[in-house]
């Protein structure tokens, strides 16, 4: 009789991961099901994601929603534990760091249900992310840990894991880059559709943290350092719609309307793929964005305090800048001097971490 893993999505960043994971499993005769906890519940962005990325249609929708971290988390576990009990899989697999990550391997877990992490092990040792919590008690629970890069095994070990249940694989996510670059959709045609003078030369922005967003002295001191940036270099910004809501909230419109800034809607994994691999740098805040940038060349930007992917600094191309205007202005000229980090690609970031995952279940299970 062959095995059963199921599979769990919940957010966007979910969705770039599971499809490696999904073919990999397919591929070697595991029955791969698949439940979409509905915890990013825009069903535009859920399709346009879906049919992106060429994703099998969940077997199950929990249809969660939003609501406060405690609200998400036990409504998740709620309506996940029934059907768990119903297809009874030989073993759960979660990735990344997201609340449906979390919920639903404690129910596994509790229930005697053996629990696999993809992408375990990151660690930005800042607990004040409610990320780093979801990580940090997903790995603990977990009987099986497939790492994206070899530092994160001293994580692990440091809190106590059996190294035995520590694989490194390499990324998920640049499995799904590799695959889709080739169908990315060119910077050129989505800044002309947007009506830019430009198609080359700009620095592309990405902000959604609460850390960034929800502080009104945080996001303005952002907004007017990227309105400066923009006097000089082009500045194309898909703006989060909780971004959005925040900057509207602080008063903040006329800062970003009157800044010469190419202000985009929330864009798809094609489009967002061919913004990042024309741009001339990145400015973010996202985890994502971070690898994908070093998977491609392109300098990053990180505006945070610290990063759970330090390989993206140590080997990559980017550099943390923290929140302060004058970091961020002299890394942003020395890369308009100098063309930035040029750094390398990662080890087994090489667009086949989903077959090492799936060899790897395949003998274990």
């Amino acid at each position: 009789m062959g095995k059963t893993v199921l599979s769990i999505v919940g957010a966007r960043p979910n969705f770039m991961k599971i499809g490696p994971v999904i073919d990999g499993l397919k591929s070697v005769g595991i029955a791969a099901p698949l439940v979409h906890t509905g915890q990013h519940y825009d069903e535009a962005m859920n399709d346009r994601f879906f049919s992106d990325l060429g994703l099998p249609r969940p077997d199950v929708n929990l249809e969660v929603g939003s609501g406060s971290h405690a609200q998400q988390t036990a409504e998740i576990m709620r309506r996940f534990e029934p059907v768990l009990d119903e297809i009874a899989p030989d073993a759960l697999l979660v990735v990344g760091d997201v609340n449906s990550t979390i919920a639903c391997a404690l129910v596994a877990a509790k229930k005697g249900v053996r629990v696999i992490h993809v992408e375990a092990g990151l660690r930005s040792y800042d607990r004040a992310m409610p990320e780093e919590i979801n990580r940090v008690l997903t790995d603990q629970i977990s009987d099986l840990l497939f790492i994206t890069e070899r530092d994160a095994l001293a994580n692990l070990i440091r809190e106590g894991i059996d190294p035995a249940r520590v694989i490194f694989v390499g990324n998920v996510m640049i499995d799904t880059l590799v695959k889709n670059l080739p169908r990315a959709v060119p910077a050129a045609a989505t800044l002309s559709a947007a009506g830019a003078g430009f198609a080359e030369g700009y620095a592309l922005v990405t902000l959604h943290r609460p850390s960034n967003v929800d502080d009104p002295v945080v996001l303005t001191r952002l907004l007017t350092v990227l309105a400066e940036i923009a006097a000089a270099t082009p500045v194309v910004f898909p703006i989060h719609p909780r971004t959005r809501a925040r900057i509207e909230q602080a008063g903040l419109s006329p800062l970003v309307e009157k800044a010469d800034m190419l202000l985009l809607p929330p864009a798809g994994y094609l489009e967002m793929l061919g913004l990042m691999r024309s741009a001339r740098l990145a400015i973010t805040d996202s985890g994502g964005v971070q690898e994908e940038t070093t998977a491609l060349g392109v300098p990053c930007l990180t505006v945070r305090e610290n990063t759970e992917r330090p390989i993206t600094v140590t080997a990559g191309t980017n550099s943390v800048v923290g929140t302060d205007p004058e970091s961020i202005r002299a890394t942003w000229r020395d890369i308009l001097a100098t063309g930035g980090k040029t750094g390398r690609i990662p080890e087994f970031w090489d667009g086949k971490a989903g077959e090492r995952i799936a060899a790897a279940l395949a003998g274990r299970l």
